[in-house]
């Protein structure tokens, strides 16, 4: 059995286990290190205290995914949003006939309800309607414990296919600490047979390579172009994410076109394994907790 499927195995039997006694548990599972909560100084730890600590409205509706739509037309405008294909409560109400040939599905509350249709005619519709009614049956809160997504009422929404030269372009997820751009992971190849993160490499913002994810040295010299329009990227990252002390700004750019693709509050709910500690703790010291001089109310 591999490390995910350990992994899911381990989420679901800790399910019913108190909030706070689930997360010291699996972050010990997960990252590898017993959890600070009381002086927490990595990225991880501040997440986990952030998810017990701060919590207001804003954060649920920029977790939906159909919610957000609206935040990001008020901040940066509608030019920047993927084309809203349709909405639907339940997968027997979509209208297939009416859609283009590519498409993508998703769900609006979880991560990973994700179906991406290249050609409608080979689309398999049974495997894509087990994937989408499994995400509309779950609760993602309860995988990292994150509040904003516990009443997110499920959705299916319907996407244009955007591509890159017909393949799933490049993400660009910008790290903001306390509304301020930082390194980009740049993603390509997501859905390929690649192992989880073979093709994800940090970036500063003069597009210097940064050796944060272990074991990604070897990794150095794959060439990924700096985007001419980097800076318009990074102006939406900081006005996306000025209402949060810590968030990242999922963006698209294809031949010039910028997209918006989420608004991330805690990347891997806060059990990122796979970056260096030294980069966690990098990261930690950028973020500064809100009202940490009045209130100690850790774990």
């Amino acid at each position: 059995m591999n490390r995910e499927k350990v992994m899911t195995f381990v989420k679901k039997s800790l399910r019913f286990l108190p909030d706070k006694a689930y997360i010291k548990l699996y972050y010990r599972l997960r990252v590898g290190r017993k959890l600070n909560m009381r002086n927490p100084e990595t990225l991880n730890e501040k997440l986990q205290w952030l998810k017990f600590n701060y919590r207001f409205p804003l954060q649920s509706i920029v977790s939906d995914k159909l919610l957000v739509r609206d935040y990001v037309k008020e901040k940066i405008g509608e030019k920047y949003l993927i084309p809203l294909l349709g909405r639907w409560k339940k997968y027997s109400d979509i209208d297939f006939s009416t859609l283009p040939k590519q498409f993508v599905l998703k769900c609006n509350h979880d991560s990973g309800g994700l179906v991406v249709c290249t050609d409608k005619e080979k689309m398999n519709h049974e495997e894509a309607k087990r994937k989408i009614e499994r995400s509309l049956k779950s609760n993602f809160f309860y995988i990292g414990r994150e509040y904003q997504y516990r009443n997110i009422k499920p959705m299916i929404i319907c996407e244009k296919f955007i591509s890159d030269n017909g393949k799933v372009p490049m993400d660009y997820k910008i790290y903001c600490f306390n509304g301020k751009p930082d390194v980009i992971l740049v993603c390509r190849d997501r859905f390929s047979n690649n192992t989880h993160r073979a093709s994800y490499l940090f970036f500063d913002q003069n597009w210097n390579f940064q050796p944060l994810d272990k074991g990604d040295e070897k990794l150095r010299d794959i060439d990924i172009p700096k985007p001419e329009n980097l800076d318009e990227m990074i102006e939406i990252a900081k006005r996306l994410s000025e209402d949060f002390v810590f968030a990242r700004i999922d963006l698209y750019n294809i031949k010039g076109k910028i997209y918006f693709g989420e608004i991330t509050l805690s990347p891997n709910s806060g059990f990122d394994p796979d970056i260096k500690y030294e980069t966690d703790l990098r990261f930690g010291q950028k973020l500064e907790i809100p009202y940490w001089n009045d209130i100690n109310r850790a774990i």
